[in-house]
């Protein structure tokens, strides 16, 4: 079991600032981190990187596909590129240029994808990215993240900066719920069990950990013991876990703040119909482009709420044979 915190309340600090304050403390450690933007310095929270590395700092304006170029050759002569731009331009913008420049090439870079799904709240549909995952799962090779809250940040931050290859970092920009202690341990491609439970096992990233944790509650009260997964790596899925889950539980529900054709309940069920085929169920955006609206507004528009992932696990526990 992770170290929860005692009281889950909204954090007093923002996701952006959480993740420079670890990007800062790496490039201390390595030298060769440079951070590359496309004009989104001050919404994407690399500010403070700037003031500190100004020689390792680029913004190369709105020029997304241009930026990530750029980034495929810092990488060539060894440096360590980190590419930010919101979650729809750092992936569907410019995925033709990642897919070949950066990973059909092996090279080393990092994309962060800020204001993943509903949380792009009234910057609405167009910068509301419910493919990104899916996009990003098809290079091979790739490595997805996507942390609960801002104390996976030195883990994430520390991995991508320590291991080859391009890697992903699906994050929020602004304040999130805090669901873990300080110090709390991550190990990339290995999910954290947050609830333990054999009735169904609720398997969650991002925004929608901390909806599975409520979810769980309101399962507890109708006596229905909800496991609870924090699956903040998306690639590599930990198979494992699923898999176990899978047998103990015998019914899965996948909670994303992304569209469920191509994102994380499409990869447990790729994993599970492999290996331990059970009932699945999936919270997640479907069918839909988004919209403009309150992040709250939007969770419920779109299903992405504790009552959702309620409705699905009694659903999927009426599957089980």
């Amino acid at each position: 079991m992770s170290r929860l915190t005692e009281n889950i309340v909204l954090d007093t600090k923002e996701m952006r600032a959480a993740y420079c304050d670890a990007l800062i403390k790496k490039a201390r450690e390595n030298e060769k981190i440079v951070v590359v933007d496309a004009d989104v310095s001050h919404s994407v929270g690399t500010e403070p990187f700037y003031k500190e590395f100004p020689e390792r700092s680029v913004n190369c304006g709105i020029m997304e596909a241009h930026a990530v170029g750029m980034c495929a050759g810092m990488s060539e002569t060894g440096l360590v590129p980190f590419f930010h731009a919101f979650g729809v331009f750092a992936t569907r913008r410019c995925f033709d240029q990642i897919f070949l420049s950066c990973a059909y090439q092996k090279l080393n870079v990092k994309i962060i994808g800020a204001d993943p799904g509903v949380t792009a709240a009234s910057n609405g549909g167009t910068h509301m990215p419910f493919e990104d995952i899916g996009l990003m799962r098809l290079i091979p090779g790739s490595v997805i993240i996507e942390p609960a809250d801002v104390t996976m940040y030195d883990a994430a931050v520390s991995y991508m900066a320590d291991n080859y290859g391009v890697h992903y970092l699906r994050t929020s920009r602004r304040k999130t719920m805090r669901i873990y202690k300080d110090g709390a341990k991550f190990v990339i491609g290995k999910a954290n069990m947050l609830n333990d439970g054999r009735d169904v096992c609720i398997i969650a990233s991002g925004i929608m950990v901390y909806e599975a944790l409520k979810a769980a509650d309101m399962l507890a009260d109708k006596g229905i013991s909800a496991r609870v997964l924090d699956m903040h790596t998306i690639k590599p899925l930990d198979k494992e876990a699923a898999e176990k889950a899978a047998r103990e539980c015998g019914a899965i529900v996948t909670a994303e703040n992304h569209n469920v054709t191509g994102g994380l309940g499409a990869a447990v069920c790729e994993a599970l119909s492999e290996t331990v085929p059970v009932p699945v169920e999936r919270v997640g955006v479907k069918e839909s482009f988004g919209e403009v609206g309150s992040q709250d507004y939007l969770q419920k528009r779109f299903g992405l709420t504790a009552d959702n992932i309620v409705c699905a696990a009694l659903k999927c526990i009426s599957r089980k044979k």
